[in-house]
């Protein structure tokens, strides 16, 4: 891969990574500053089910900064878009769907396959 594409992946990449940067800051602001007393028992439900899936949103994101992170170290190291598994070149059409994915499509493919029968 040539070096224009790789800087083209390591600027997405990062600004991936500060949006969901930001999104969290803005959680966390929003999460300490709720001081908020319901005496009625369905509104504090409501409100704790939705910081927990507040929560479950965030530590998706959590887990997909890391992979980011990886991705550009990647990047760094002169790894990034070989499959980590047959060790051939990942299509750019695929990196470009998704620019932290470590399979190409044919081993992807199969390790979905033998999860399905395991």
């Amino acid at each position: 891969m040539d070096e224009t594409t790789l800087a083209e992946f390591k600027e997405l990449l990062q600004k991936q990574m500060d949006d969901l940067l930001q999104n969290v800051g803005e959680t966390v602001s929003e999460m300490t500053e709720e001081k908020t007393n319901f005496p009625d028992p369905t509104d504090r439900a409501s409100l704790e089910s939705d910081r927990n899936f507040e929560l479950r949103i965030r530590d998706r994101e959590r887990k997909l900064i890391n992979k980011i992170r990886e991705a550009i170290e990647r990047i760094d190291d002169g790894e990034f878009g070989l499959c980590e598994s047959c060790e051939e070149p990942i299509s750019v059409e695929r990196l470009r769907a998704r620019p932290v994915t470590t399979l190409c499509i044919e081993c992807k493919t199969e390790q979905e396959r033998q999860e399905r029968i395991g």
